[in-house]
């Protein structure tokens, strides 16, 4: 248990972050979902759309530290990718 009043308001401020940063990879996690559903759907013009919406929320979950910047780089990367063969 926490004893000092520093060590309280850390608890109640990583409580908060806590909601805010799982709001965030959520938000995060729907963008790639609709790229992904119109990479099913075959719809290029869609998945494009998407992707571009997608991109620079995931970028932004890394330099809000929810993502680590790797892991965004790839996920942007294999979805490119994905967007790109569709056209192909």
């Amino acid at each position: 248990m926490a004893n000092t009043l520093q060590s309280k308001k850390r608890i109640r401020r990583n409580e908060k972050r806590t909601v805010v940063n799982i709001n965030r990879r959520s938000r995060i996690r729907t963008f790639i979902k609709k790229v992904e559903l119109a990479l099913e759907s075959g719809d290029k013009a869609a998945a494009t759309e998407a992707f571009k919406a997608a991109e620079p929320e995931i970028k932004r979950g890394v330099s809000k530290g929810v993502l680590h910047k790797n892991t965004a780089s790839r996920k942007v990367s294999r979805l490119a990718k994905r967007v790109n063969a569709l056209s192909a």
